[in-house]
């Protein structure tokens, strides 16, 4: 897979996701193999109205390099704006949002509200790919429902603008995340053009995950809500491609491990209260599978400094499981 100067073969590459995928999130999935990762959405109105939580959405680290920088919008003087902005980050990519499907995105003209527009969208992407010579890439959906599928289409346009690699989530507009993503298009939209495409969509696991590679002859994968509950999906499928062998699932100890590594760097990133409470989304998909698992969650929810949580996740590593009587004890912090 080339773009640009980036040359991955089969990359990994961890989805942009809106609240997750900031800075503390994006290093614990780069020390664990994700080869490309993006931002959270970010969107171009607030840039070019100089907020300032914006544009510090953009901000990225040398070591978190492949990097690029997600922007959104309906407005095409907004987006190129914001496109100048993010270039003058120095990101490898730019990539431009075409596929969220929530109402308040998709129904102002954004995201995936440009496939109901397919003019306005390659005025949109035209202005961006003239704004910068940082590679652009656009990520979109098959279309806006199952009545209108214009993804060969799409590729087609994108690829004569001068876009240089487009991702496609396996479901419409409509489908949100419901139902199981059609990877079937991937080949014939590959037939079209020659850029690199990528998959998204509902990639759990390193056998799916190859057999994706394998079945459509995609470029690389892009890695959503797997790898919120599990950053080691990169790892584990760079380990089955390279030995055909499944790691066995993590220890209650080593995911207790990577939640308290998250929150530490939460903390160092965001500061303490801020990480504390960003954080409770998580619990719950580290604790998967355990007895009393919803139980300490919720009592971890009410912690507001980040050391009470730390003793607690630590003894719980220590002794193996988690007993109610653990917590329910515990004096509660202010």
């Amino acid at each position: 897979m080339k773009i640009g100067n980036i040359n991955i073969d089969r990359p990994l590459i961890l989805a942009p996701m809106e609240d997750v995928t900031d800075m503390p999130f994006r290093l614990v999935c780069k020390k664990l193999g994700a080869d490309i990762m993006y931002t959270e959405f970010v969107n171009s109105d607030g840039l070019v109205r100089n907020n300032k939580k914006t544009f510090e959405k953009m901000r990225f680290l040398e070591e978190e390099r492949t990097f690029g920088i997600q922007i959104y919008g309906g407005d095409e003087n907004a987006m190129e704006g914001a496109a100048r902005l993010a270039d003058s980050l120095k990101p490898d990519i730019i990539d431009i949002n075409c596929g969220c499907w929530v109402k308040q995105v998709a129904g102002r003209g954004a995201g995936a509200g440009l496939l109901k527009d397919l003019p306005r969208m390659e005025r949109l992407v035209t202005n961006v790919v003239k704004a910068t010579k940082i590679p652009v890439t656009v990520k979109t959906r098959l279309g806006w429902d199952e009545s209108s599928i214009k993804i060969i289409e799409v590729a087609k346009m994108l690829e004569g603008i001068g876009v240089q690699g487009l991702t496609v989530h396996c479901r419409t507009r409509s489908q949100g995340h419901n139902g199981d993503p059609d990877y079937s298009w991937i080949p014939k939209i590959k037939k079209e053009v020659s850029i690199p495409i990528f998959v998204n969509g509902s990639l759990v696991d390193p056998q799916q995950i190859k057999e994706v590679f394998d079945e459509t002859g995609c470029d690389g994968v892009m890695i959503g809500r797997g790898a919120i509950d599990n950053p080691w999906i990169f790892a584990d499928t760079k380990h089955y491609f390279a030995t055909g062998e499944i790691n066995p699932k993590r220890t209650l100890a080593e995911r207790i491990d990577k939640c308290v590594e998250l929150l530490q760097l939460s903390v160092e990133r965001k500061g303490e209260r801020r990480a504390v409470i960003e954080m409770r989304k998580f619990y719950i998909g580290y604790l998967k599978g355990e007895a009393n698992a919803s139980k300490l969650r919720n009592h971890l929810m009410i912690y507001n400094e980040a050391q009470p949580i730390i003793d607690l996740l630590q003894s719980v590593k220590e002794k193996g499981h988690i007993e109610e009587g653990m917590f329910t004890s515990v004096e509660i912090a202010a």
